[in-house]
């Protein structure tokens, strides 16, 4: 398993996490923000669109 990260130094804003995964993420302030993380397939999704890799998911350490 492992869970999502969002470098919000990389971030701009643009939404488009937020629109393919609503059920995760969220908009606040102009920055996505993740607001439930058990599915990390679900992300998957948001990671390949996010138009600069601000998504990524880190595998946890067992």
């Amino acid at each position: 398993m492992g869970h999502i990260v969002i470098a919000y130094h990389i971030c701009v804003g643009c939404g488009a996490c937020a629109e393919v995964c609503p059920d995760i993420f969220e908009m606040i302030e102009d920055k996505a923000w993740i607001k439930m993380s058990d599915d990390i397939t679900l992300c998957e999704q948001a990671r390949s669109i996010c138009p600069v890799g601000a998504i990524t998911i880190e595998e946890d350490e067992q």
